[in-house]
């Protein structure tokens, strides 16, 4: 295997190829793949389905690198050096065992596109910083094991695509409605009774528009919306009666729901 490797980064190397892609290749230590610290001109990294365990902190040498795709390895931790890559505009490190990222992560000057699928993320995972991230478009936490969603999401201007879909949300907050460039919202699975009536300034209607919501237990009436269409979930949201009960639900203080979602069994749980 390891001479196949070689043969693949050799020929990146003499083509003067800006990519290098090696998927499903049994690969454990990114930096035993043989003349890897020689392309330093590589702009993609594509390493998914592989049994990588750790990124060493030296990744970050590679200043023209754009897009690095890790998903389906064993990555417990990302390194702090990952948010001094200059060019970095995708990073995708979906189904790994993630629980936490980086100190600084929110520096990342260039990031497009984060991919944090199906981890052991919630809302203590995320650096002091990570909502400084303001040049995300999108973000893809869903499978994870959120059960709020911090208000400094309102942060993040330029997302068009928001998934949080199968966590464990009880509530989401009054700033998602200050995300007025999204698009996409991902929020099915999850254990929420009602909506913030700012969501109301969202434009999440429409055919080039996308709100998946199923798998919530929802207060009746807002079930009720969802059985005539989404438009009539955002007509309602809006209206003063809903304000005033989404109101007097807030004060009544009622229990979440439970957790149906048994994720003790999920890969990323699983101890080597």
């Amino acid at each position: 295997m390891a001479s196949k490797l070689k043969k693949m980064v050799d020929d990146a190397k003499e083509g003067n190829s800006t990519e290098l892609v090696l998927v499903d290749k049994n690969i454990v230590n990114i930096l035993e793949i043989p003349g890897f610290v020689n392309l330093k001109n590589l702009t993609k990294l594509v390493l998914a389905h592989n049994k990588i365990v750790s990124i060493p902190g030296n990744i970050a040498n590679f200043l023209n690198l754009e897009i690095i795709v890790l998903f389906n390895n064993m990555i417990e931790e990302l390194p702090t050096t990952l948010s001094s890559m200059p060019k970095l505009k995708i990073l995708n490190v979906g189904m790994n065992r993630l629980s936490s990222l980086p100190r600084g992560f929110g520096a990342c000057p260039m990031l497009e596109v984060l991919d944090v699928t199906y981890n052991n993320l919630n809302e203590n995972s995320l650096p002091a910083n990570f909502f400084c991230l303001d040049t995300l478009r999108a973000l893809y936490m869903g499978d994870n094991d959120f059960e709020q969603l911090p208000p400094e999401i309102g942060r993040l201007k330029n997302l068009q695509i928001l998934v949080l879909r199968d966590n464990d949300l009880v509530a989401l907050p009054k700033d998602l409605g200050e995300l007025t460039r999204l698009r996409e919202l991902h929020i099915q699975g999850n254990r929420l009774t009602v909506l913030p009536p700012e969501m109301g300034n969202l434009d999440l209607v429409g055919t080039k528009q996308v709100f998946k919501a199923d798998g919530n237990p929802w207060v009746a009436p807002i079930a009720d919306q969802f059985q005539v269409g989404v438009s009539h979930v955002f007509d309602y949201i809006r209206s003063d009666t809903y304000k005033f009960l989404y109101g007097r639900h807030i004060t009544a203080g009622a229990a979440h729901p439970p957790k149906t979602n048994d994720k003790s069994k999920k890969i990323s749980r699983i101890k080597k």
